[in-house]
């Protein structure tokens, strides 16, 4: 008897599944991508590499701004607790509020999800995110990659990455270097735990049985702030802005001043969400809290306090700006002068 041949198939890769998937996600596209961008070449979906067409983009001095990001091991949460249709929006969200906070407007997006075994269901919750946030962050999902990978991620792991490019004008660019003496710091709230300190949450959750709410705010998720941001950049009213993301409010403010200059943070103004109380109740000590979390602080602005009504104006209820610190000549040697401490 003549034995079965190997096949790819039986080596655990479905070409035939992908295949669906591939024109799956060239039909959605499609139907997402804005009428009003007519830079975008909507037959090259499902083509080797994607174009977009920039030299009709009406900006003068344009700079390309790019940027990638992951979600984290949120995606382990998203497999524990069966629900995929918002990790997508939290992949855009990681790329594009990094493209904003150098005032460039997101563009385009690409994805690559990586699976152990090609399940449709799950892969088009997945990319109904992706395409969502897209569409909120007004960008156009321009291509990807999908790869099944059997043996390096089991059958129900899978991770995601993305890729963004966005333009700004070199007078519109936000950078450090444009902060001043007296500036203040505005908080923006975040919508939870954005996409950032999983693994000390999933720590914390072991052989722990939670709320649906407490599971519903865990996968909350993250706030784009590119419609407001962009809408304050184009009015002249941002000197420098801090996406909060891996390292907390204390980490990636200070990136965003210049070395002549220190921040001045009342930690006792920042207005934490019940999640991070939550969280804080596990034997969490105040540092590990503000070092791995957002603690309720998204998106920070560097502007003058002249302006702060006027920012307001751009916002909803739920995230108005308010002030958490200001930013004074460097007198002690360090770009950072806390004190007080969070009010849980």
């Amino acid at each position: 008897m003549q034995k079965t041949k190997n096949t790819y198939k039986k080596s655990g890769v479905n070409i035939n599944l992908a295949d669906r998937f591939v024109e799956h996600i060239a039909k959605v596209s499609k139907k997402n991508v804005k009428k009003k961008n007519k830079y975008l070449n909507k037959d090259n979906i499902g083509a080797f590499g994607s174009t977009f067409d920039i030299s009709k983009i009406k900006i003068k001095d344009p700079l390309i701004v790019s940027s990638t990001d992951g979600v984290g091991t949120k995606i382990h949460l998203a497999n524990q607790f069966n629900k995929f249709d918002t990790i997508g929006i939290d992949l855009v969200a990681m790329c594009v509020n990094d493209l904003i906070v150098q005032g460039a407007r997101p563009l385009f997006f690409l994805d690559y999800i990586a699976v152990g075994k090609i399940k449709l269901t799950k892969l088009k919750k997945i990319l109904e995110g992706i395409i969502k946030g897209c569409d909120i962050s007004d960008c156009s999902l321009v291509g990807g990659e999908t790869a099944e990978m059997p043996g390096i991620y089991d059958n129900n792991k899978f991770d995601l990455a993305g890729f963004s490019v966005g333009i700004v004008s070199k007078k519109k660019l936000l950078h450090k270097k444009n902060v001043l003496d007296g500036d203040i710091v505005l908080a923006i709230p975040s919508s939870g735990l954005h996409s950032n300190g999983y693994s000390l949450v999933r720590s914390i959750l072991k052989n722990k049985k939670i709320t649906k709410k407490i599971k519903n705010k865990l996968l909350t998720p993250t706030k784009i702030y590119t419609k407001e941001i962009l809408n304050l950049t184009k009015n002249n009213l941002l000197h420098s802005a801090a996406h909060i993301t891996g390292g907390g409010l204390v980490g990636n403010l200070t990136r965003s001043i210049p070395e002549h200059l220190c921040l001045n943070l009342d930690l006792s103004k920042i207005k934490p969400k019940n999640i991070f109380k939550w969280i804080k109740s596990k034997n969490i000590a105040d540092h590990e809290m503000l070092k791995t979390f957002n603690c309720g602080v998204g998106f920070c602005l560097i502007v003058k306090k002249k302006n702060i009504n006027k920012i307001k104006k751009y916002f909803s209820k739920e995230y108005t700006p308010y002030e958490i610190g200001f930013v004074s000549k460097n007198k002690i040697k360090s770009k950072i002068n806390i004190y007080n401490k969070i009010k849980w």
